[in-house]
């Protein structure tokens, strides 16, 4: 039935490899060629022009009346889907498999072979198996929208691609739901154990193109589908496509960038449309950091990169030191990704401020000092203190980029300030070139009252800080002392000070709510520190009153105990004492 170019050309009358036309013409002899790219068939003219509508039309508009040949153009499916749609006219039994029944619509719609030319023609025949057959199995519907791919666009172009892409979805819908009831009759056990297994569709899915693959998610969304199962299915499909999705194979010391595969911009800019937004708790924050990573080394749009830092910023407080540790792809810049960070808090921030903004009680909700936006801000503020001091001895770390990390973050979102002394003192040691006045700088982010004892005491005997800083900390362990001999009344004496009455100049609504907002938030860090310092001083009162009961044996004199206890510089000796125990703390790389 087929025969190739060479055949075509070395034998004047070529003959069919098989033999079903000569069943039925047995002594009529072919009168058409027809060549399919390049291979050629010889057929009959009369069972082609009286079911295909464009052979007809080709045969009955030429102006040769003995055409004995045919080219036919962009046949979809190429010459195998011709010579099925060739048997079919010749009345030769085959079978319709859902590896050709896409070939064969697409070939039937070309050769529009209709109902106007035979009742149950193959565009008939074809519809009667997608509809009857292929729409009732979800596992046939991707295997024939998988061999769409290749008879792009013409299959689109004749809606089969939508019709599956229904299919799919609504089978998957089904089936999520004969799963939900399943798990109803089940016990508690079982339920969780079912609960964790992954739908099996969900593999299947990871062979389809992107583009297949993204309009098949968008109408399961829109269907109801699981956000979860949506979330796993893409994970997978990412981790299928994306070559160093994972964590471990982006990150290089060498900075040596991987081989891209073409088209893996294309397909990460489209599974992070596909992500939600609202419900982003739901997707694991490795997998996101994941995205972020390879989304850098693609170089992927600036849209798409906000996208996975917005999703990221929403669950700041949960992620670890080493998801926030991104290797620079810049060459010449520092080591890690600040400026992703940055926008990461800035994006965090926002968030803060817009959670504030919606609460009709702001500050003074149920939750207190204990409310989510602040502990929040409280737990990223610890975290960003470990990630500075982790950057911090990079020797290709900027000022300006240093400075701007540790401004973005507002004063009550730190508690203690030991953490942002420790970086700032890695810096300033990583980098001794700092001129004075940026020294000065540095430390002025750090609030002296709000170091520990032990950050006090190391501070005041490093010399890598500006002299004013040591000032400023032996007078504010001035403070504590005499706070600690004469009782917590600092947050007393806040309330004092604290404005009252009318303000000066009329404000409006807008104004007045702000300025009683920073107002409460003030009120809780003060709260809160004080809750800090009064854990310290319960400590100390175990320990002096441990120094009482032992006064008699080891000849310790009360005073004696609280000098010792609480620090105070008492000349050369009691110097000594303080440089030996800060060398135990470790709030330097020295």
């Amino acid at each position: 039935m087929v025969l190739s170019d060479h055949n075509n050309r070395s034998s004047p009358t070529p003959m069919f490899c098989n033999s079903f036309a000569n069943r039925i013409f047995s002594d009529v002899a072919g009168d058409i060629t027809i060549t399919i790219d390049d291979t050629s068939f010889l057929l009959h003219k009369f069972p082609l022009v009286s079911q295909s509508g464009r052979i007809r039309k080709m045969v009955a508009e030429t102006k040769d009346t003995n055409l004995s040949k045919l080219d036919l153009i962009n046949f979809p499916g190429g010459p195998e889907a011709f010579e099925l749609a060739a048997k079919f006219c010749y009345g030769v039994n085959f079978e319709i498999t859902p590896a050709n029944v896409a070939y064969l619509h697409c070939a039937a719609v070309y050769l529009e072979m209709t109902e106007n030319y035979r009742n149950e023609n193959l565009i008939t025949r074809t519809e009667s198996y997608l509809n009857e057959i292929v729409s009732q199995n979800l596992e046939k519907s991707i295997q024939v929208l998988r061999s769409c791919e290749m008879i792009l666009p013409i299959a689109d172009e004749v809606g089969i691609v939508n019709k599956l892409v229904d299919f799919i979805a609504e089978n998957a819908c089904k089936e999520q739901l004969v799963a939900g009831l399943s798990r109803l009759e089940c016990d508690n056990r079982v339920i969780d154990e079912k609960g964790r297994r992954q739908e099996w569709w969900i593999e299947d899915l990871s062979g389809l193109k992107i583009d297949f693959y993204q309009r098949v998610i968008s109408v399961m969304v829109s269907r109801g589908i699981r956000q979860d199962s949506v979330i796993s299915s893409i994970m997978y499909y990412a981790r299928e496509s994306l070559k160093g999705i994972g964590k471990s194979r982006i990150w290089n010391p060498a900075r040596t960038i991987p081989v891209l595969e073409t088209g893996q911009r294309v397909i990460l800019e489209t599974l992070e449309s596909l992500l939600p937004m609202e419900n982003s708790s739901l997707i694991p924050i490795d997998f996101l950091f994941g995205m972020l990573r390879m989304a850098i080394m693609v170089d992927s749009s600036l849209g798409c990169r906000l996208g996975i830092e917005r999703r990221i910023a929403v669950r700041l407080e949960s992620v670890s030191l080493d998801d926030l540790l991104i290797p620079s792809v810049q060459t010449g810049d520092s080591m890690f990704d600040v400026d992703t960070i940055h926008r990461i808090l800035v994006q965090f921030l926002q968030i803060i401020e817009e959670v504030e903004d919606d609460d009709d009680c702001g500050y003074e909700s149920e939750g207190g000092v204990g409310s989510t936006s602040h502990s929040s801000l409280l737990k990223v503020g610890r975290i960003v203190d470990a990630y500075l001091a982790e950057i911090a001895p990079d020797p290709y770390l900027s000022f300006q980029k240093f400075v701007a990390m540790i401004e973005v973050l507002p004063d009550y979102a730190r508690v203690i300030d030991d953490g942002l002394y420790r970086a700032v003192d890695i810096y300033l040691k990583a980098h001794p070139t700092l001129t004075e006045h940026d020294r000065k700088r540095l430390c002025k982010f750090i609030d002296c009252e709000k170091l520990s004892q032990e950050a006090s005491n190391h501070a005041a005997q490093n010399d890598r800080l500006p002299a004013h800083m040591a000032v400023r900390v032996l007078y504010f362990e001035q403070l504590r002392l005499r706070t600690a001999i004469t009782g917590p009344s600092a947050f007393s004496g806040y309330m004092s000070g604290a404005p009252s009455g009318a303000p000066s100049a009329p404000m409006s609504p807008r104004d007045t709510y702000a300025s009683l907002r920073r107002e409460n938030r003030d009120l809780k860090l003060e709260i809160s520190r004080m809750r800090v310092r009064l854990s310290d001083l319960e400590k100390e009162q175990v320990c002096m009153k441990q120094g009482m009961m032992d006064k008699s044996r080891n000849g310790k004199t009360f005073l004696t105990s609280i000098s010792r206890k609480f620090g105070i510089f008492a000349g050369p000796t009691s110097g000594k004492q303080h440089k030996s125990r800060s060398r135990k703390r470790g709030y330097s790389i020295s």
